[in-house]
């Protein structure tokens, strides 16, 4: 894949090792920072771990297929090869064969990690926003709320019906033809409750 070329959308899954590689919390983490070109050292840096570590982990998802070199750089008379994922999302292919529960298992792990990826970029955004506006007041807002779900298909049910009511009230306000419109970011996560962890 080229430097400049987009990473598509939607990657089919058709490997076993592939799969074994999206369950991997670490690799599954890389993948999802990589929808854009980066270097082990800016992995680490965003990942909070070793370039050595993250590394290795990038040559075997590399050897699978998961991603791909995209380039090169120089960084203080130093080459830096730079990676990119093979997809923004990932379809498990019917031939693989999986049980309902690895292809559970897969999925909360691949939405963990992009809760992650999106965390960072919160975190980035908001920082270029307080250093590009000095007195304007910054429109954002934010909400925390716990749920308990007594299962994987009420879960389900929950997401599907918070997803279908969030696009239409996005549908209802969205008016990118006004001059004056300003172009916003919605997010959307949901994660179950680390021990020790909540809102407060």
């Amino acid at each position: 894949m080229k430097r400049n070329q987009a990473v598509p959308e939607t990657y089919i899954v058709s490997e076993p090792e592939q799969a074994a590689a999206l369950l991997h919390p670490v690799r599954s983490e890389i993948i999802s920072l990589l929808k854009e070109p980066r270097s082990a050292t800016e992995l680490s840096k965003r990942m909070n771990d070793s370039a050595q570590k993250v590394n290795y982990h990038l040559k075997a998802l590399e050897k699978v297929g998961l991603v791909t070199r995209s380039g090169t750089r120089n960084v203080r008379n130093l080459v830096e090869v730079l990676y990119v994922s093979v997809g923004k999302t990932f379809l498990l292919s019917d031939s693989l064969g999986l049980s309902q529960e690895t292809v559970q298992k897969l999925q909360d792990q691949t939405a963990l990690a992009h809760v992650l990826s999106l965390t960072e970029k919160v975190k980035r955004d908001a920082v270029l926003l307080m250093e590009q506006v000095d007195e304007e007041v910054i429109p954002s807002a934010v909400m925390e709320m716990e749920l308990s779900l007594s299962g994987v298909e009420e879960r389900q049910a929950f997401l599907q019906e918070y997803a279908d009511m969030l696009s239409q009230l996005i549908q209802k306000h969205h008016d990118p033809k006004q001059a004056q419109s300003r172009t916003y970011h919605v997010s959307m996560a949901m994660y179950p409750k680390p021990e020790g962890g909540g809102t407060t």
